[in-house]
């Protein structure tokens, strides 16, 4: 059975969302083991053995906070060195990538960068990588060993397997030579509002929204349904809403329980990040939209009139309820 490593990327002492859910695909491919390295590895370790994994090589040190991808590489270098692994898996994040590229470097092996999934074929691993803006999907086959695969946010949904993993100090130290990059400052996105990432109703908008005055149409809905609101790239990209909010192949990638795209035409390059939704409602005022070739339904109409009728609605069916 093929030997798989998941790299458990933690912010702030939690853990990255993304990573539980890798783990489902993880867990299918073959014996997975963690790596999880810094303030919350541990804790990290009891969540992830409830995710499939069996062993847990963890390290409660501050410098894997402290500084930029290189401690970790040290570390994924070692445990490579130590125990071969034929599949490494991150998640596409900033850090991670920052992390695998080195690693693969120093292996003298490839990487395959933005997967919406894997599969095991014939002694190697193949991923699905879309590309032209997700309108194209290629597979893309790893020859060399160990293969490393990035994998994109909400390709997999997370699901606990229960189970404990074998929790074990890392291999490996940090030299000096790999303290350059400090990080000096890190900087959230103070809200109280819903995550548009772990929403479980997202609604988004689109030209067909007007101009960025209308968008309080649909902090509206959302609030009513307890969702979040996210954005096509063109209004993105034409400045009425913050990048933070654009969902598709150059933004976030979300797969709540209900999408509603608003004025939302439906390229591929913003399909590609809402499509694995459970159930998603376009309302549109083009009945041949490619949205509504992909939704489960499609309301034809202006959405200016649609939206804010839709509000009044869910408010007055919670007032009775």
């Amino acid at each position: 059975m093929a030997k798989v490593c998941v790299y458990a990327e933690l912010s702030d002492g939690k853990l990255n969302s993304a990573v539980p859910e890798i783990m489902a695909r993880a867990r299918e491919l073959g014996d997975v083991s963690v790596v999880a390295l810094g303030t919350g590895s541990k804790e990290a370790a009891a969540t992830l053995g409830k995710h499939g994994a069996k062993v847990a090589y963890v390290k409660e040190d501050k410098v894997f906070d402290d500084y930029l991808a290189e401690p970790a590489t040290d570390v994924m270098h070692a445990l490579q060195q130590q125990d071969a692994h034929d599949l490494i898996l991150f998640s596409f994040t900033t850090d991670s990538r920052d992390i695998a590229g080195r690693l693969a470097a120093r292996l003298g092996t490839g990487l395959i960068s933005n997967a919406s999934d894997i599969t095991a074929e014939g002694g190697s691993f193949v991923a699905k990588v879309p590309y032209f803006g997700g309108a194209k999907v290629a597979s893309m086959k790893a020859n060399g060993k160990p293969a490393i695969v990035l994998i994109r946010p909400k390709s997999f949904e997370a699901s606990e397997t229960g189970g404990s993993a074998d929790v074990k100090d890392a291999p490996g130290s940090v030299g000096d030579g790999s303290k350059r990059a400090h990080i000096l400052e890190r900087v959230a996105e103070a809200s109280e509002k819903v995550k548009l990432e772990d929403a479980r109703v997202v609604i988004s908008g689109g030209r067909g929204m007007g101009g960025p005055d209308n968008f309080p149409l649909l902090e509206d809905l959302a609030g009513a349904l307890g969702g979040a609101v996210g954005a096509s790239r063109a209004v993105v990209d034409a400045g009425w809403v913050p990048y933070s909010m654009q969902v598709g192949q150059t933004g976030k990638s979300v797969r709540p329980g209900v999408y509603i795209a608003v004025g939302i035409s439906g390229a591929m390059q913003h399909t590609v990040g809402m499509k694995t939704s459970k159930v998603i409602i376009a309302i549109n005022k083009d009945a041949e939209a490619p949205i509504m070739k992909i939704a489960d339904l499609g309301v034809v109409g202006d959405a200016l009139k649609i939206v804010p009728a839709l509000t009044a609605a869910v408010k007055a069916k919670k007032g009775k309820s």
